[in-house]
């Protein structure tokens, strides 16, 4: 009898004693592999199109005879442009663009006047800054500059006073540019409106009859344009 009251009370101890010494032990959660996620490209591709309004200055004309004629009134025109870049996701972007330009009636002291039209081609690059602290492309209000190098083919005429044609031809020059607008971020859509400043140092001409070639030094055509950019991935 005292052997079985010994044996019943040993049972009872253990499954008290059991629960303690199982909460005393550690837990260690299981590890889970997670594998590394490929998240691509960060940033955006986007395609664009613009249309603008613009003027035309330059210095002088200067023909083979060295007979300089001084500009005294401005040109006015419009471009139409469209172009394809990419957005880091971090401020930074670029693109490249092609523009049709046209003006007509940039004016001379000895009453002639120029008119214009050609293509340009520009690689650009740019900074934007969102107005709502966060990063670029996180919507909103936001600002922007820029600058671009490319070349221009370029077709002038120059009239006289009459309006008969005194000299025309076409040649491609040297190009660049300076931007700066404000943008509105919608998404997968940004509109933006600014100013873009081309420069052209000479536009030439390849004439027929060579003693009527010249060149238009020093030339500005400020242009305030609109464009949409839609983002891509």
């Amino acid at each position: 009898m005292r052997k079985l009251i010994a044996l019943v009370m040993v049972a009872v101890a253990t499954l008290a004693i059991g629960p303690v010494r199982a909460a005393d032990m550690p837990y260690y959660p299981p590890v889970i592999d997670v594998p590394n996620v490929d998240y691509g490209v960060a940033g955006s591709f986007y395609l664009r199109g613009s249309a603008g309004a613009n003027l035309w200055w330059a210095r002088n004309l200067e023909n083979v005879c060295a007979c300089g004629m001084d500009v005294n009134d401005k040109g006015y025109g419009y471009s139409l442009g469209a172009g394809f870049g990419y957005e880091a996701g971090n401020g930074l972007r670029a693109d490249v663009t092609l523009d049709y330009l046209n003006n007509t009636g940039l004016a001379f002291a000895n009453g002639r006047k120029a008119n214009l039209r050609g293509g340009l081609a520009l690689a650009n690059v740019y900074y934007d800054f969102n107005f709502s602290g966060l990063s670029s492309s996180a919507g909103g209000f936001g600002a922007y500059v820029g600058a671009g190098l490319g070349g221009a083919w370029v077709d002038t005429t120059v009239n006289n006073a009459d309006g008969t044609a005194w000299a025309w031809g076409d040649s491609f020059e040297a190009a660049g540019a300076v931007m700066a607008g404000v943008t509105y971020d919608m998404g997968a859509m940004v509109a933006d409106v600014g100013y873009r400043g081309v420069y052209l140092p000479t536009i030439g001409n390849t004439p027929p009859n060579m003693t009527n070639a010249y060149n238009i030094n020093n030339n500005w055509i400020h242009e305030v344009r609109g464009t949409l950019r839609y983002r891509f991935n």
